[in-house]
C-alpha cells in the first residue's frame, strides 16, 4: 500500500452565510459614496461622472399591504361560508330590498341570489339587515312625529263658533239619549218587529220613477228635510230642484261655470208656497221661467241650498232667484268636493282639494276655520246629529273624526285601502259609516274607537253611503258597478239591489220619512225608488 493510497482526499465544504446582506450593501455604499467625496476610486479612478443615491423603494410596506389585504378577502370568504342564509327565496328577497340592492340580476337565479347575499352580508355584516331595519323604524319615528295634526290659529270668531256650537249641541245630546232610554225601556219584541218592519219595507222597494236630469252627468242628489223636494247637481253647472214624488222642475240655478261637485239643502228648507202653485198649475210656464219670482213668502229669500264647484267656487242660494245670494270666497283654484250645513243651519263645512276642511259663519259669510289634518286632499264630510263632532275622509285613504267645539280630532278611522269618498252619521250618534274606493264600506264605533264591520259591499268604488234617518235600521251604500245596495243594521245582510241605471251611480240618498230612495248617475239621470207592498 503506497503513501498516495494513505492519503484521503477531504472535500472543502461550500460556505453558506445566513442572514440578511443588507449590513454589507449599506457599509458598501457607505464606502462608495465617501469615496465619491474624495473624487477617486479604489483603483484610482475618477467619480465625477458617477450618478450616487441614498434613496431606496419600501418593498416591505407594499408587500405587507397585498399581504394584509390577501389575509382579509381569506378572512371575509372564511365568514361568508359561515353565515346562515336563508334557502326561502322570498326572504332572500326581502334581505336584499332592505339592504337597497336590486332584488334580481338578469339570469340570476335563487342559488346565485342567495351567494349574493351571502357576500353582502359578509362585507357589510351578519347583522347589517337588522341595523337597516332600525334605521327605517326611527325615519318612520321621526316622520310619524312631524306628520301630527296641524291647527291653524283661528280667528276670534271662531272661539264664539265653538261655544255657540256647544251651547247648541249640549241640549240636543241630552235629548238623544233621553230617547234612547225610552226606546230601551220598550219591550224588546216591541223593538224588533219595528225593526224588521223597517227592514222588509226595504227590501221590497222598486223604482218609482225615473228622470232625465240634465245633458251632462248628474254628479249628486241630496232630499230636503220636509222630503217634498230634491236638488240635484251636474257636470253642467247647473243646479236644479225637483218635487218629490212628481219628478216636476221647480227652479234652475245658474251661476256655476264647471262642473259642479255637490248641492245641498238647508236643514230648515221646506217647500215655499210658489213651489207648490208651479206643481198645481203645471201648464203655466211663465211662472217657471220667471228670473226672480215675487214672492210674498220671507222663508224663501233666505238661504236655503248651497253648491260647490270644480273651480273652487261656493255660492249660496235662496228659492225667490235663480242667481246666487252670496259668494264663499276663499277656495280657489283649489277644487272644493262637497259642501254640508251643520244642524243648526247657522254654519257650512266645505272639504277641499288643498288637504283642508273649512267651517263658514253664514251669519258673517266669514271663514272661522280652516283645518288641516289630511295628508291629501279631502273629499267626504257628513255632520253628527247633535252637531258636535264632524267626520272627513281624504283621499289618501284615512278619516277623522273631530270635536268641533273643540277642534281636537277624537278617531282616526285607519282601514280602507283607497280614498274615502263618502261618510255618514247614524241616528244614534256613536256609529258612522265610511265608503270608500276599495270597494268596501266600514262601520266605525266610536266608544270603541275601532271598526266593528267590514261590508264588502260592491265590485267597483263606492261613491256614497247613507243611514236610514229615523232610526238607522238599514244602510244605503252607493257604486261605480251601476247599482246602490241597502243593507240591514246590525246584521249588515243585504237588503235590496237597486239596479236600473246605465252607467256609474255617483251619489244617493233616503227621504226624512223613508218613503223615498234617490239615485243619480253618469247616465244623465236620477231615479226615485219607493217601496212596493200590497
Amino acid at each position: 500500500m503506497s503513501d498516495d493510497e494513505d492519503l484521503i482526499a477531504v472535500k472543502k465544504p461550500r460556505q453558506v452565510h445566513y442572514g440578511s446582506l443588507e449590513e454589507q450593501e449599506k457599509a458598501r455604499l457607505a464606502a462608495l459614496a465617501a469615496a465619491a467625496k474624495e473624487g477617486v476610486e479604489e483603483g484610482g479612478k475618477e467619480l465625477g461622472d458617477i450618478q450616487i443615491s441614498n434613496e431606496y423603494m419600501e418593498l416591505e410596506d407594499e408587500m405587507s399591504k397585498d399581504k394584509k389585504a390577501l389575509l382579509e378577502e381569506f378572512e371575509r370568504r372564511r365568514k361568508a361560508r359561515q353565515l346562515n342564509v336563508s334557502t326561502d327565496d322570498d326572504e332572500v328577497r326581502r334581505s336584499l330590498r332592505q339592504l337597497g340592492e336590486p332584488v334580481c340580476l338578469f339570469g340570476e337565479g335563487p342559488a346565485e341570489r342567495r351567494v349574493r347575499l351571502r357576500d353582502l352580508l359578509s362585507y357589510l355584516g351578519e347583522d347589517a339587515i337588522h341595523k337597516k331595519l332600525e334605521e327605517e323604524e326611527a325615519r318612520i319615528e321621526r316622520d310619524r312625529g312631524r306628520e301630527g295634526t296641524w291647527y291653524h290659529e283661528g280667528p276670534p270668531e271662531l272661539r264664539d263658533a265653538r261655544l255657540w256650537i256647544a251651547r247648541y249641541s249640549l241640549p240636543r245630546a241630552k235629548h238623544r239619549l233621553n230617547k234612547a232610554r225610552e226606546e230601551l225601556q220598550l219591550a224588546g219584541s216591541v223593538r224588533a218587529a219595528a225593526k224588521q218592519e223597517s227592514q222588509r219595507r226595504a227590501s221590497a222597494v222598486s223604482i218609482y220613477c225615473s228622470q232625465i236630469g240634465d245633458t251632462r252627468p248628474i254628479s249628486f242628489c241630496r232630499f230636503s228635510s220636509d222630503s217634498q223636494m230634491l236638488i240635484t247637481s251636474s257636470w253642467s253647472g247647473l243646479v236644479k230642484v225637483w218635487s218629490v214624488p212628481d219628478c216636476k222642475l221647480l227652479q234652475t240655478l245658474v251661476g256655476h261655470t264647471c262642473n259642479v261637485s255637490a248641492a245641498v239643502f238647508h236643514p230648515d228648507a221646506e217647500m215655499p208656497h210658489h213651489f207648490r202653485q208651479i206643481i198645481e198649475n203645471e201648464d203655466n210656464e211663465e211662472m217657471k221661467t220667471t228670473t226672480d219670482m215675487d214672492t210674498g213668502d220671507e222663508s224663501s229669500k233666505t238661504v236655503s241650498m248651497a253648491s260647490c264647484a270644480y273651480d273652487g267656487s261656493v255660492y249660496l242660494w235662496n228659492f225667490a232667484s235663480k242667481s246666487p245670494v252670496a259668494s264663499l270666497a276663499g277656495h280657489g283654484p283649489a277644487r272644493v268636493a262637497r259642501a254640508e250645513f251643520h244642524p243648526s243651519g247657522r254654519f257650512l263645512a266645505t272639504t277641499v282639494f288643498d288637504h283642508s276642511w273649512r267651517l263658514w259663519d253664514l251669519h258673517t259669510q266669514k271663514e272661522v276655520l280652516h283645518q288641516e289634518g289630511h295628508a291629501k286632499p279631502v273629499y267626504s264630510i257628513a255632520f253628527q246629529c247633535d252637531g258636535s263632532l264632524v267626520v272627513t275622509g281624504g283621499m289618501d285613504a284615512f278619516g277623522r273624526v273631530w270635536d268641533v267645539r273643540t277642534g281636537r280630532c277624537v278617531m282616526f278611522l285607519e282601514g280602507h285601502l283607497a280614498p274615502v269618498l263618502g261618510a255618514d252619521w247614524s241616528p244614534a250618534g256613536h256609529h258612522c259609516a265610511t265608503a270608500a274606493a276599495d270597494h268596501q264600506a266600514k262601520i266605525w264605533d266610536l266608544r270603541r274607537r275601532a271598526p266593528i264591520y267590514t261590508i264588502p259591499a260592491h265590485t267597483h268604488l263606492l261613491s256614497d253611503v247613507r243611514y236610514q234617518k229615523s232610526h238607522g235600521h238599514f244602510l244605503l251604500t252607493a257604486s261605480y258597478d251601476k247599482s246602490a245596495k241597502l243593507w240591514s243594521n246590525p246584521a249588515w245582510h243585504p237588503l235590496r239591489t237597486l239596479s236600473g241605471h246605465d252607467n256609474k251611480v255617483m251619489s244617493a240618498d233616503i227621504s226624512m220619512d223613508n218613503k223615498y230612495i234617490a239615485t243619480c248617475s253618469y247616465d244623465r239621470t236620477f231615479k226615485l225608488w219607493a217601496p212596493e207592498l200590497a
